[in-house]
Formats: C-alpha cells, structure tokens, sequence
C-alpha cells in the first residue's frame, strides 16, 4: 500500500501538466477523474453522443499516464443513481456504459460511484427520504443494471459507503452487495465517511465493524479526515480525527495492497499529507513484522 491521488487536486490547463505535478511527489496512482482529460464526467446530463467520447480519448488519456510511469487505479464514474428524475438516472448508466467499454483501453479496470440521494441539486447532500424502501430499490434497481455492465466489460464497479447516501453504512453496503449478488459490484473504503451523528466516541468498533462486514470486497481505498461525525469528512489525512493507524492497519489486515487515493485537500497540502501516510505506512508495516494487537 502506497499513497495515490486524485489527479485533479493538481488543477492545470492540460492532464500531462496535472501529472507532472502530481509525479514531483513520487506519486504513482491515481483515480482519474475524466473531466481532466476534457472529457465528460458521467453525470453530466448533457445529450449521449452517438460516438463514444471515452473510446476515442483513451489512447491518448493511456499514453499520458505510461509515458510518466502512473496506473490508472481506477476511474471515477459517479452519478446520482436515484436521482428523482429518472431521465438523469437513464443518461448516467448511459454513460457508465461507455466508460466502461473505455476501461481496458485505459488501463484500468475499476470504475468508482456513489449510491445516490433523493435531493435532486446536489448527490452529495443528505435527504430525509433515503432511508426510505423506494430509495433503497431504486438504488437496487440501478445496481443491477450497473452489474450487468460491468459482467458486460469486466470491469469491476465500486461503490463508495457515505452517511449521506442511500448506503450509509457498512450494514447497508453489506446488505447491497448480498442482495445483487455480483462478483462486478465491491467497495470503495474511505473510513472518514461512515460515522453517523453520536458515533465518533465509538471510532474502533465502527471501523472494525466496517471491516468485518467489508473488508473482503475492498478493491480501492480513498484517504481524507473528518473533523465531526454526521457527514462526509473533507480534511487532508492526518489532520482531523481518524485514527489512522487502526485505519490502514485494518486496510492491511483485509489484504488490501492497492493505492490510498488521497482527496480532499488542496496542492499546498499535499507534501504533508503524502508524508504523514509514509509515516504511518512504515509504522504499520514493523508492526506488522514484530505483531501486536490493535486492540
């Protein structure tokens, strides 16, 4: 395990400036973000073009990352899969299912989401009805046509728990993956996103509950901080209140060896963050070679 990134924390006129930025870091992984290479994201609502925009794009999206010596981890895929009108939810999987037919020309071959919330302005925002069972079947019913695209390509969807969607939690994530039953559906781990309001004071039975439920279908791992329970953490890792060691030595214990895709931080702090995780990352591992409990 390593940290990566969002290629996107690095904001520049071309994707190659963007990854010669990220690269001064030693930085080798990222989770691509496709607006960075001038492509549509997959919630954009705009038409569907008879051409596949990703297709067309990823040879040279592909040889910008070989030529600098960064994988792919994954692609981002995001879009509300419950959104109220079901027109937007329609031209998402669209989407989806281009970039999915994009993944191996790409390098890559997990595409990452959300699991979607009934406010209609903003996907990342709470809405009293998610909890309803019309909210989890239409999630459910996107899923499912969500794993038939990736059994379609090969490509593995995963999907990401946060308190402000419709699987806000690892009971619920567990819960989906039972019922669709899809070897193409895992998860998508970001520990600052999964404390309700009330839980931060039981930060190590939620995180162990979490990887009990989980950690077997853990195929990406993201890397940021919360400052409070309740919502979705924005801080750089390392700076708020997760506690890291017992995070990354469960991402450890789940056999988890890919990237830890840093977000939610700006350029300026990124040498710190990558830093503290190294820190933490050679911590972990003489732990790992002289054991002790994380109990």
């Amino acid at each position: 395990m390593d940290p990566g990134i969002f290629e996107r924390v690095f904001p520049r006129p071309t994707l190659g400036e963007s990854l010669d930025a990220l690269s001064a870091y030693g930085l080798t992984a990222v989770q691509f973000d496709p607006s960075s290479a001038g492509l549509p994201n997959v919630s954009d609502s705009g038409p569907i073009s008879d051409e596949n925009p990703y297709v067309l794009g990823a040879e040279r999206v592909r040889q910008e990352f070989v030529s600098r010596g960064i994988d792919i981890a994954a692609v981002s895929g995001t879009f509300n899969i419950i959104h109220p009108d079901s027109t937007i939810v329609r031209t998402g999987l669209q989407r989806l299912r281009q970039l999915a037919a994009a993944c191996p020309a790409l390098g890559t071959a997990i595409i990452t989401l959300s699991t979607g919330t009934c406010d209609a302005a903003n996907m990342w925002r709470h809405h009293p009805d998610n909890q309803s069972e019309a909210s989890w079947n239409a999630a459910v019913r996107s899923m499912v046509e969500i794993a038939t695209i990736g059994d379609e390509f090969q490509v593995t969807m995963a999907f990401e728990p946060e308190v402000n969607n419709v699987v806000d939690s690892a009971q619920r994530a567990r819960r989906i993956l039972d019922e669709i039953g899809s070897p193409w559906i895992k998860i998508v781990m970001d520990g600052a996103n999964i404390f309700h309001t009330g839980e931060l004071p039981r930060m190590a039975e939620i995180l162990d509950e979490a990887f009990d439920l989980l950690g077997s279908d853990i195929v990406l791992a993201h890397g940021k901080d919360l400052d409070h329970d309740g919502d979705a953490g924005q801080l750089p890792a390392g700076q708020g209140l997760l506690d890291y060691d017992r995070y990354l030595g469960l991402l450890s214990q789940s056999g988890y060896s890919g990237p830890l895709i840093l977000h939610g931080l700006t350029e300026q702090q990124v040498g710190g963050c990558v830093t503290f995780i190294q820190a933490r990352l050679t911590s972990l591992r003489n732990i790992v070679q002289f054991p002790v409990s994380l109990g």
